[in-house]
This record gives structure tokens, C-alpha cells and sequence, in this order.
């Protein structure tokens, strides 16, 4: 049962950060299990209920949402064999990430984060959104009021494409988000003392089942967006 992440978890972290290297990841592959692994499949299986009443295909296995600890180092110059903090995805099972819609939770030693968007650039669901902000902006409009964002709790965000213009008469709150490349809702200001606590399944648990009609919006377009690439 999750109790809240012990302040192992941020030490950890902080050490991996200091000695990421492989020789001593192994040497502390017992601390890793216990401190990381274990708290976050617990927060997963708490998280799991309010994840299958937004959608009853979310996959809640703990092994496909949590992240792996290890880096894809094969394309970076940062060659650090290890992250220093972790995350993870309740989104559809067996769907590959880039065409996906999913909430992501995510912790690091500075900051809690989570929210619900795509995974970096989605131009096919990107695009049906669009079809849908210039066709039925009164639905769209709806689903924003809906979850009460933006506000000072959960913020909007997303590159825009810089020569993408709104049709003209655009709502103004539709219009901000128009030209945007990816869409993405983000919890800011989470103290991080939440994490020690259990009431972080409730709070993060809230936030989910709130953007739940946003999911349902994004999820439509991204249907539609990969029906019109298969088609």
C-alpha cells in the first residue's frame, strides 16, 4: 500500500547523480529496488482505479508504465548510463508512445510534476484538433470549461508552429492554441514535501479524473488522426 515515497527516494536520486556510473548502480541495486522501484509500482497500483475510470483500456501494469532507470545514450552526448529521477505513463495499452494520449507523472530531486498531452510532436491528432477548434469550437470550448483550465493550479502548454495562423473570428482561448505543435496540461507549484504523503494518490487522483473529458477530446483526435494516416 503506498504511504507516500520515503526521502530515500530524493537520496537516491542524488546520489545517482553524483556517481552515475555503472559499478556503482550495481553496487546499490538493492537501494534501487527498495527506494525507487518498489514505492512507484506501489503509487501506480493506487494510482491504477481513477486511471480505469477515465478509460477502461489504460494499461496500469506497473511494468509498462514505469520508465527504466537506464538512458538511451546511443544518440546523445550526454553518455550518463543512468536518470536521475523517473517517470511514467498511464496511456493505452499496447499503443505506441508517439501517437499516444497519456497521463505522465514524474519526479525528480527539484520537482513533482504530472499531467495529461501528448508526447512531444502528434501533427496527425494536432491536426483533427484543429479541424475540430475550426469546426465545433463551441465543443471544444466546452471540454476546456470542463476541467477549469488554464488555472493557477493547471497550466497549458505546447511549441507552436511560428507561421501558423488562426482563421479569422477564432475564440480567443482556441486561438492561443491553434498553432500549437503538441498539447500538454501540467500541475506546477506541487511542494515536493506532498510526496512523502499518501494524500499525493488524492491529489494527483483528482487532477486525472478533472482532465478526463480533455482525455476523451484528445483521445477522439488521435483516433482520427491515425485513421486518416492508415487511410
Amino acid at each position: 500500500m503506498f504511504q507516500g515515497f520515503p526521502e530515500e527516494t530524493i537520496r537516491f536520486f542524488l546520489d545517482l547523480r553524483f556517481h552515475n556510473e555503472v559499478p556503482w548502480f550495481h553496487a546499490h541495486r538493492e537501494e534501487y529496488e527498495a527506494y525507487v522501484r518498489k514505492p512507484f509500482r506501489e503509487f501506480i497500483e493506487a494510482m491504477a482505479p481513477a486511471a480505469l475510470a477515465i478509460a477502461d483500456d489504460i494499461d496500469t501494469r506497473p511494468n509498462k508504465c514505469l520508465a527504466r532507470i537506464n538512458r538511451d545514450i546511443r544518440f546523445t552526448r550526454d553518455k550518463s548510463p543512468y536518470r536521475d529521477h523517473m517517470w511514467l505513463l498511464f496511456r493505452r495499452s499496447g499503443e505506441e508512445r508517439a501517437h499516444s494520449v497519456m497521463y505522465w507523472f514524474e519526479l525528480s530531486p527539484e520537482v513533482v510534476e504530472w499531467g495529461l498531452g501528448f508526447w512531444g510532436d502528434n501533427r496527425p491528432a494536432m491536426d483533427a484538433l484543429r479541424r475540430r477548434m475550426t469546426e465545433k469550437p463551441k465543443e471544444v470550448q466546452k471540454v476546456l470549461r470542463q476541467c477549469g483550465i488554464p488555472d493557477d493550479t493547471l497550466h497549458i502548454y505546447g511549441d507552436r508552429y511560428r507561421n501558423m495562423k488562426p482563421p479569422a473570428g477564432m475564440p480567443m482561448d482556441l486561438a492561443m492554441l491553434y498553432p500549437c505543435k503538441e498539447i500538454y496540461v501540467k500541475r506546477v507549484n506541487t511542494p515536493l514535501s506532498l510526496i512523502y504523503t499518501p494524500e499525493l494518490i488524492n491529489v494527483v487522483s483528482q487532477d486525472m479524473l478533472r482532465l478526463k473529458p480533455l482525455y476523451h477530446l484528445l483521445r477522439s483526435c488521435a483516433d482520427e488522426g491515425m485513421a486518416r494516416l492508415e487511410g
